[in-house]
C-alpha cells in the first residue's frame, strides 16, 4: 500500500496525469472506470481563482465517484498561492498539487510552472504557503530541471519533503526539452533510493504500454507511475498495464463495442458538464484517438468534426459500431 498523507492507495498506483484542457471531469470518469488510482484536475491558475475567473472556478468541479483526487494549482507569488490553498481546502478534494512543471509559454512567462525550476528557493516558498494554508496533503508535479545545465531535482526532492509535500511525482524531461527526446527516468531513479527520501515518488513520461510500465517498474523503483498522453482516447491503458503486471499477460484490446461506449459516456459527460455547444466542440479532439486503428476511418471521423447535432454524432456512432462490428483491432 502506498500512503500519501491520510489517503492509502493500492500498491503501485497507476495516476492520471492532470493534462489542460483534456483532464476534465467527463474525461476523468472513464479513467477511473478502467483503473485510474489516483486523479486530477486541469491545472487551475492561482491569479484566476482569486479573480473568481469562471474556467478557473469550473475546473474546481469534483465528485464522489473519482475519489481519491486532487485539485492542482500553478502560480508564481507566495500570497496568491497561499489564498488559493485555502480556497481549494474549502472545496475538499483529497489533496492539493502544486504544478512546478509546466512547460508551456504562456504559463513560464508568468513566472509559473517549470519558470520555478530556475529558483529553487522561491519554489520551497511557495510550497510552504500552500502546505501551511490548508489542511490538505500537498504534492508536488515537476521536472528533472530547466535544462540540461540545471538537473536540480535531487536538491528539489529533498527541500520540497523537508517543507512538507507527501508526494512527489516527476516527469523526466527538463523544461528545455519540452515534451521532445526520450524521458530520463535515471534521476528519477535516484531520487526514489535516496535515503533522505520518504515519501512516494511517481515516474511520468513515455509510459504508453503494459510492457514499458512493467519495465520502468522494475528498473527504476518508483511507487507508481503516472500517465498522461497514452490514456487520451485510450483509458483501457490502466487495466491493461494492471493485468499485465499482475499476471505478465497481454489483455486483448478493447471492442469496437467497448471502445464506442466510452466514446459516448464521455460525449454524454462533456455535454452535460459543459452545455451542449461547448461539450461537443471539445469532444471534437477526442474522436480520432477513440477510433485509432480503425480501417479507413477518416469519413466518419470527419463527419464526427462537422456536426453540432448530438443525435447526428450519436446516429454516425451507431454506423462505425456496424461498419466495424466484425473487424479485430490493434
Amino acid at each position: 500500500m502506498v500512503k500519501i498523507g491520510n489517503i492509502s492507495l493500492p500498491d503501485f498506483p497507476l495516476l492520471l496525469a492532470p493534462m489542460e484542457d483534456v483532464s476534465d471531469p467527463p474525461f476523468r470518469a472513464v479513467c477511473k472506470d478502467y483503473g485510474a488510482d489516483l486523479m486530477y484536475t486541469e491545472f487551475i491558475s492561482t491569479e484566476g481563482l482569486i479573480r473568481d475567473a469562471i474556467k478557473s472556478r469550473q475546473k474546481l468541479d469534483i465528485f464522489d465517484y473519482e475519489r481519491p483526487v486532487g485539485i492542482q494549482i500553478f502560480g508564481g507569488d507566495e500570497e496568491a498561492m497561499a489564498l488559493s490553498a485555502k480556497i481549494v481546502d474549502a472545496t475538499q478534494p483529497d489533496l492539493l498539487d502544486i504544478n512546478f512543471g509546466c512547460p508551456v509559454k504562456k504559463v513560464v512567462c508568468k513566472g509559473a510552472g517549470a519558470a520555478v525550476l530556475k529558483d529553487i528557493d522561491l519554489m520551497v516558498r511557495l510550497t510552504k504557503a500552500c502546505v501551511d494554508n490548508t489542511s490538505l496533503p500537498v504534492t508536488v508535479k515537476t521536472r528533472l530541471g530547466w535544462d540540461d545545465n540545471s538537473k536540480n531535482i535531487e536538491e528539489v526532492a529533498e527541500r520540497l519533503q523537508d517543507v512538507g509535500i507527501k508526494a512527489l511525482s516527476i516527469h523526466g524531461r527538463t523544461r528545455a526539452q519540452l515534451y521532445k527526446g526520450e524521458a530520463d527516468w535515471t534521476l528519477i531513479a535516484k531520487v526514489k533510493n535516496n535515503p533522505r527520501i520518504k515519501i512516494p515518488i511517481f515516474g511520468n513520461g513515455d509510459i504508453d504500454s503494459p510492457q514499458k510500465a512493467k519495465e520502468y517498474k522494475e528498473r527504476y523503483g518508483v511507487d507508481g507511475i503516472m500517465i498522461g498522453r497514452a490514456a487520451i482516447g485510450y483509458p483501457w491503458i490502466f487495466r491493461e498495464v494492471k493485468h499485465y503486471l499482475a499476471t505478465g499477460e497481454l489483455l486483448s484490446p478493447p471492442t469496437i463495442q467497448e471502445r464506442l461506449a466510452a466514446c459516448r459516456k464521455h460525449l454524454d459527460g462533456s455535454m452535460q458538464w459543459k452545455g451542449e455547444k461547448l461539450g461537443i466542440l471539445e469532444m471534437r479532439r477526442h474522436y480520432a484517438n477513440y477510433l485509432r486503428g480503425l480501417s479507413h476511418v477518416k469519413e466518419f471521423r470527419s463527419r464526427l468534426v462537422n456536426t453540432m447535432e448530438p443525435q447526428e454524432i450519436y446516429g454516425i456512432l451507431r454506423e462505425v459500431e456496424e461498419h466495424y462490428s466484425n473487424e479485430v483491432i490493434r
